[in-house]
């Protein structure tokens, strides 16, 4: 098993430390444009080995894509990150450019791979990466839904003063501050739906802190966060690598699914060792389907900007 991680920044790094720790591969290529960095940090993350016991092998690329040669699975994190005041939907003139020749030559060197976008905006760079690479529409996952659902999660249990481990939630929808939909509705505390313990009002508020969650990060830090970005992306890795078939919100290719046609927006998916392998239909309220055909009427507005 390879991996290759394409972006050595914040998440990129994140990402590839990630799944060195849970040992998921035998090779991890880190590659970025930038000089040296992607061999520095891979260097000094096998020089964790002997502290934490693992025998996977990073191995740091400058642009040289021909070391992610034979790579099972992709996970592309390149492109700017969102600053303060930045929406995802500016930075897609950009990005759009960026992803774009990632995914033409990772495919040169492994036309297999299964690949994972989390460059945003996320549903535009995934479609786009799913137009111009012609792969099979299971091969190509934008990981937004998980980061979001994770996010919901912890201000579930932030509100009820309880285990995040112990809530069950999922948002769907746009990976963006105004078209992610927390699915308040579904949510439960080991079973028990959460609204038996926090009223309306507070699961509103919960829902809006969840929809400006990366906003709020990227206001105190200066820059998009890495952390939760990284491990939702090893849960995704994880679940494809050791063949789990977990349930995630990812962002996938709809072809009449939830009432959408030629897009990719987040649904619950079932991940396993072939990429995303069925869709859950969640039988939405009418509520909410309304939100998710506003937030596709969104993701639509910003795909027109790429002109395929």
């Amino acid at each position: 098993m390879k991996i290759t991680v394409v972006g050595a920044g914040a998440v990129g790094a994140t990402t590839a430390d990630n799944i060195i720790r849970r040992e998921l591969a035998e090779e991890v290529v880190l590659l970025d444009i930038k000089e040296g960095v992607s061999e520095g940090k891979s260097l000094d993350m096998y020089q964790t080995a002997a502290l934490l016991g693992f025998n996977t092998k990073p191995i740091g690329s400058t642009n040289d894509y021909e070391k992610t040669k034979g790579s099972d699975v992709v996970v592309i994190t390149s492109g700017l990150p969102r600053k303060p005041g930045m929406t995802r939907e500016e930075l897609i003139g950009i990005n759009a450019g960026i992803v774009k020749g990632v995914t033409e030559n990772i495919l040169k060197y492994s036309p297999k791979a299964i690949i994972i976008v989390v460059s945003n905006p996320m549903d535009t760079m995934t479609y786009l990466a799913l137009k111009e690479s012609g792969i099979p529409k299971k091969r190509l996952i934008g990981m937004g839904g998980a980061l979001d659902s994770a996010r919901f999660k912890t201000y579930l249990a932030m509100a009820m003063d309880v285990s995040p481990l112990d809530i069950h939630g999922m948002v769907i929808g746009g990976h963006g501050d105004t078209t992610m939909i927390p699915l308040t509705r579904l949510a439960t505390y080991n079973g028990i739906p959460v609204s038996r313990f926090l009223s309306t009002e507070k699961l509103e508020k919960v829902a809006a802190d969840t929809m400006v969650g990366g906003a709020t990060l990227t206001k105190l830090i200066g820059t998009s966060a890495w952390y939760a970005p990284g491990a939702a992306t090893l849960l995704l890795v994880e679940s494809i690598v050791r063949n789990q078939k977990r349930i995630v919100p990812c962002s996938v290719y709809l072809n009449g699914e939830y009432g959408q046609k030629d897009i990719c927006m987040g649904v619950p998916v079932v991940l396993g060792s072939n990429g995303w392998e069925k869709i859950i239909n969640l039988r939405l309220s009418d509520q909410e389907k309304a939100a998710f055909e506003k937030s596709a009427e969104a993701v639509r507005s910003m795909n027109a900007a790429l002109n395929l």
